[in-house]
């Protein structure tokens, strides 16, 4: 367990905002966990991931829990599938990697997601066709106020559009440890048709993709489109992609007949917002060191020393721009603290 009075956050949010926790905690196990939440009240406690979907504003008056916790487990393998349990603290994209060289496929188009493993099931985090929800078998969350270790299925996770039960109901009533995956070991299911994928593969004179290809595939898409946070701090698609209705989507048609969409039933579409945001003018904005990334105007960017509240000023430049134009409201992705 690492402790340390008056921390720097900087190296622990990929917006590499600079403020200070009153104390930070490193936990490794589910034991070191309980400990801490045994000694401390949970309205003093501050749980950070890998950071890689929030804002900070302000310092935090906590003590902050970063949750460590390691490890690959296989738990159940048959001849088409393996299950693996997965530590929270394990790094997503390390564990995508770790999945596509011992041939299990289904999470090769999230490679390159920032953040670790813990975090994922609370957004569903998602790209390019899939959703975490698509391998999600179960995870283990402790329940900050009882203590106990619960088990949570896929149907008790409620997973939607970069949603779970984790960021509504239950929000700050539990801590996930560790997420099972169910994966394949052959016929592997690919999809390809959602964005460049296709394409990137063309270029690739790729004709029959393994998983490998389209992972590489998707991390060329992501890197030419997408910084890197470790060179250009930011969190990935800072807002959420509009869900709207039909009569909503022929309204916006009527002055815009080219927005782009994709149908997801006869009665919600949805509508990219890094179109509806380069529509604006914004993309390559810049307001100091907070940015409108220059390649995807969805990724919003700190050039070096801008502060939580200057991005969060820029999100809400970009929201009120939006809606100007188009009378949609963006939903922010990232969680803002």
């Amino acid at each position: 367990m690492q402790f340390a009075e008056k921390f720097s956050l900087k190296s622990y949010n990929t917006f590499g905002v600079d403020v200070q926790a009153k104390k930070f905690i490193a936990v490794h196990t589910a034991e070191e966990l309980k400990k801490v939440l045994q000694q401390t009240y949970a309205s003093e406690l501050f749980i950070l991931g890998g950071g890689s979907n929030m804002l900070l504003t302000k310092d935090i008056h906590k003590t902050v829990v970063h949750i460590a916790i390691k490890g690959i487990e296989l738990i159940s393998e048959s001849r088409d599938e393996v299950v693996l349990k997965v530590g929270a603290g394990e790094n997503w994209h390390q564990f995508v990697l770790y999945c596509l060289n011992k041939g299990y496929g289904g999470l090769e188009n999230l490679s390159l997601i920032p953040g670790n493993v813990g975090t994922a099931p609370v957004q569903n985090i998602g790209a390019y066709g899939v959703e975490l929800k698509d391998t999600f078998e179960s995870c283990e969350a402790l329940r900050i106020q009882t203590l106990e270790v619960e088990t949570f299925n896929l149907e008790q996770c409620e997973f939607g559009y970069r949603n779970s039960v984790f960021k509504n109901k239950l929000k700050n009533e539990y801590v996930i440890t560790s997420v099972n995956f169910r994966l394949r070991k052959k016929d592997h299911q690919l999809s390809t048709s959602y964005g460049a994928i296709t394409s990137q593969l063309q270029q690739m004179g790729i004709k029959n993709p393994t998983i490998t290809d389209i992972s590489n595939a998707v991390i060329s898409i992501r890197q030419e489109k997408l910084p890197d946070p470790r060179k250009l701090g930011n969190s990935g698609s800072f807002f959420k992609n509009p869900v709207i209705s039909g009569d909503q989507l022929k309204e916006v048609q009527n002055n815009f007949p080219e927005i782009p969409f994709y149908k997801l039933s006869e009665q919600e579409f949805k509508v990219p917002a890094g179109w509806l945001i380069d529509q604006t003018g914004l993309k390559g904005y810049r307001e100091g060191d907070a940015g409108v990334h220059k390649n995807q105007a969805l990724v919003l960017v700190n050039y070096g020393s801008a502060t939580g509240e200057e991005i969060l000023a820029l999100s809400k430049l970009i929201q009120k721009k939006v809606f100007e134009k188009f009378k949609l409201q963006l939903e922010p992705e990232v969680n803002v603290f």
